[in-house]
Parts: structure tokens; C-alpha cells; sequence
């Protein structure tokens, strides 16, 4: 039996989230942008057909007149969050089989449904209902030709939002890969792109006819798995369990400048709670702390200085105290006066799950129980209840700056959406 897997894609998810709780917004130009509005990650249709880029800066855009009807929101991730989990639990009813691909993308194993065409009506029907976001599905059968599938169900409007690749015949599939950029398959980056134009390969059909084992001697496994998926023979699995991380790593930049070591230590406690709490989660320890500090690289008129330390752990933890205080270490070991800092962070790597590493015996034990209770204690009252006391500063330098940010109509009370009489 052919698989079919279906690729689930949220149409211009921020910007979709955004028009939510705002049907005026319905036809307008709108764009969303990233942490301290920096430049545009999320367009809607109306945007990109006035030539809005990905990526692109918003002081750029704003200053040009012809961009002066177009909406920008500063990046509500809390909304997007909320409104993602509740697309994806909609989405566990019609499989049983389904991986969250990204915040905006879900696979799903449909193979051995009969109904399979009028599911996918359901899916976007009950999605857009009950969630408000429309979304288009891609069926194929591997993901590569899902992904592939939901690329013609978005750009071609007679496909109304679904296209069924399994029911091409060979011709059919041949003119319609033909037709598609190869930059279009999945894992295909720029410069992959180049290499492959240089072969004489432009399109996904030549993709598919191109000489398998060549394209592995000259780009190794990973481009024979494509070349495969793309011939429907499946190599990528779909991740019913995502599996655990090999590193964590929390960072962000500043709303502010900052140059004093006291405030970057506050910096530091914020990101190890959130590794440790990560760790202890995926059930895993781990045995190296990195710690880096960042100046402004565009701010050439300005010192700049760029430390990484990397320091390993005398026995692997998950534990917050310990993460902490390394990454205080690390800090006094790269921090110079007389720079402003922009960005810093925290990463933890060497992971094992936890069951595999048998602690000392003789160590005490508290830390383990005190990490147990602050999960618990944030788990039932929200992230941040309990945590270390420097780790009580961040919204002096580090809020950063969103001046066009809605509502988080769905997850505060203060905030949520009220209807009119």
C-alpha cells in the first residue's frame, strides 16, 4: 500500500493570528515582526504582492511611501504559541500517527484511510472554524512530496487550498515537477541551489532523474535520501515523539545596551532557569556549559568584542544552581569593561538521559528535591513563580521593544477579547 502523508501548513501563521481576533484587518497589507521590530517575519498576501521581503528590515519599510497602508505588528509570541497548540490538538483527531513539524506545520500519516480527500476538507474546515486559521494540506507519499504537494496547494487557487499528488500518473507528476524551481524541495538552500545549477539541474524533475549514486558520491547521504523521497520511495520517517535535543540554548538580545557585569549576571540566571528547566523536562543531564557575550556588529563606531566559553561540568546535571553557577564562572572569565553588549547567552551540550548517569551517592541530594519543587510549583502557577533571585530583573534592559504588539487575547486575563453589546 502507498503511503500518503499529508503535510498540514498554517497560511501566513503570525499574520493569520493576528486577523484572529481583528476581521478588519481582512484584505489589508499586514506584516509581523521579530523580537525589538527588527525586520519582518510573517507577511500577508496583500504585502508580498507589494514586494515586501522576508527578512527585511522594518525601518526600511516603513520609510518608503509606497508601504504606507501597510499594517506592522511587533511579534506576539504568546498568542501565536497558544493559537499553534490548539491547530495541532485539532489535528491529533484525524491520525493517529502526526508530527509537529514547526510552530506552523504538522505531518500526518493518512495511509489506509479511505476518505482521505474529504478528511482534508474537514481539516481545513474545522481548523478554520474553531482556530480562525486557514491553512492549505499537501498529501504525497513521502514528506518530501507532501512538502512539495502543500507548494502547489498554496500557489495554484483552483487546488482550493488541497492537492492530492498520489493520484497524478506518471505524466502528470513528470509536467508538474517540472514545473517547480528545485529550491522549492525541502533541505534545498541557496547554496545547494548554485552547486546544483552548475550541474544543469533547475528543476525537481531533473532532480528526480539525476544519477543517484553520483549525487551521493558528490553530496552525500542526505541528497540520496532526497533524490529517493522524491521518487516515492519514503527514507524520512514521520517523528511521532520528537526526539530530545543534543544542545539547549537560550539567548536574546537587549532592549537596551548593557555594560555593567551585574546586570549580565541577572542576564545569566534568566537563561540557566530556562536550560535547567528544559533539561529536567526531556528527562536529561547535561556536561558542558558554553556562555558568549555579543556587541553590536553594526555598529561599527562602537568597540567591538565577541568571548565564547565553553567549560565542562565536574559530574552531568540538570540542576539550575549548578547550570548557574558556571555560567557565572564563564562570565567573569570573559566579561571586559568598556563595551556595550547586545546579545548574551547560555548553552548546554555533552546530553544524557538522566537514567543512564548514577549520581553520587554520597552527594546531597537537596538540590534534586529543591528542582523538583520549582517545577512543580511553576508547572501550577506559571513560569517564574519560584526562581533564583537574580533572576528578578530582566524587563529593565531586556524588554524588548514591541510598540505594535496586540492583545495576548488568549493567554492573559487582562487582555482577553471582549465582544460588543
Amino acid at each position: 500500500m502507498e503511503q500518503c502523508i499529508a503535510l498540514v501548513d498554517c497560511n501566513n501563521f503570525f499574520v493569520s493570528c493576528e486577523r484572529v481576533f481583528r476581521p478588519d484587518l481582512d484584505g489589508r497589507p499586514i506584516v509581523v515582526l521579530s523580537s525589538n521590530d527588527g525586520c519582518v517575519i510573517s507577511r500577508s498576501d496583500e504585502a508580498k504582492r507589494l514586494g515586501i521581503r522576508m527578512g527585511e528590515p522594518w525601518f526600511k519599510v516603513k520609510g518608503l511611501h509606497k508601504y504606507r497602508d501597510v499594517m506592522a505588528f511587533s511579534g506576539n509570541f504568546p498568542l501565536y504559541s497558544d493559537l499553534s497548540n490548539r491547530v495541532k490538538c485539532m489535528l491529533a483527531d484525524f491520525s493517529p500517527v502526526h508530527e509537529e513539524y514547526s510552530v506552523d506545520e504538522s505531518f500526518l500519516d493518512l495511509t489506509g484511510f479511505d476518505d482521505i480527500r474529504e478528511r482534508s476538507c474537514a481539516i481545513r474546515e474545522i481548523v478554520r472554524k474553531q482556530a480562525g486559521i486557514p491553512v492549505c494540506i499537501g498529501i504525497g507519499p513521502t514528506k518530501t512530496l507532501a512538502k512539495l504537494a502543500n507548494f502547489v496547494a498554496k500557489k495554484h487557487p483552483q487546488s482550493k487550498g488541497i492537492f492530492f499528488y498520489n493520484v497524478l500518473d506518471r505524466q502528470q507528476k513528470r509536467v508538474l515537477l517540472d514545473k517547480i524551481p528545485v529550491d522549492e524541495v525541502w533541505g534545498i538552500g541557496q547554496r545547494l541551489n548554485r552547486s546544483l545549477k552548475r550541474l544543469g539541474i533547475g528543476t525537481v524533475c531533473q532532480l528526480h532523474d539525476s544519477d543517484i549514486k553520483a549525487m551521493r558520491a558528490r553530496f552525500g547521504v542526505p541528497m540520496e535520501r532526497l533524490v529517493s523521497e522524491l521518487r516515492g520511495i519514503p527514507c524520512i520517517e514521520i517523528a511521532d515523539i520528537s526526539p530530545p535535543r543534543k544542545q539547549i540554548m537560550s539567548s536574546r538580545s537587549f532592549g537596551e545596551r548593557i555594560t555593567k557585569r551585574d546586570d549580565l549576571e541577572n542576564v545569566m540566571a534568566f537563561h540557566a532557569t530556562k536550560i535547567g528547566r528544559q533539561l529536567r523536562k526531556q528527562e536529561s543531564v547535561a556536561g558542558m556549559v558554553h556562555v558568549f557575550l555579543e556587541t553590536d556588529p553594526f555598529r561599527k563606531d562602537r568597540p567591538q568584542y565577541h568571548p565564547y566559553i565553553s567549560l565542562p561540568l565536574v559530574e552531568p546535571t540538570s540542576s539550575t544552581v549548578e547550570i548557574n553557577r558556571y555560567a557565572m564562572i564563564g562570565l567573569h572569565r570573559i566579561y571586559k569593561s568598556g563595551y556595550e553588549y547586545r546579545k548574551a547567552g547560555v548553552c548546554v551540550s555533552e546530553l544524557s538521559p538522566e537514567s543512564l548517569f548514577f549520581p553520587d551517592m554520597f552527594a546531597d541530594s537537596r538540590q534534586e528535591r529543591i528542582m523538583k519543587v520549582m517545577d512543580e510549583i511553576n508547572g501550577q502557577f506559571g513560569n517564574g513563580a519560584l526562581r533564583l533571585s537574580q533572576d528578578d530583573w530582566m524587563h529593565r534592559y531586556w524588554e524588548p521593544r514591541k510598540e505594535r504588539m496586540s492583545p495576548r487575547y488568549t493567554t492573559s486575563w487582562n487582555e482577553l477579547a471582549v465582544c460588543g453589546d
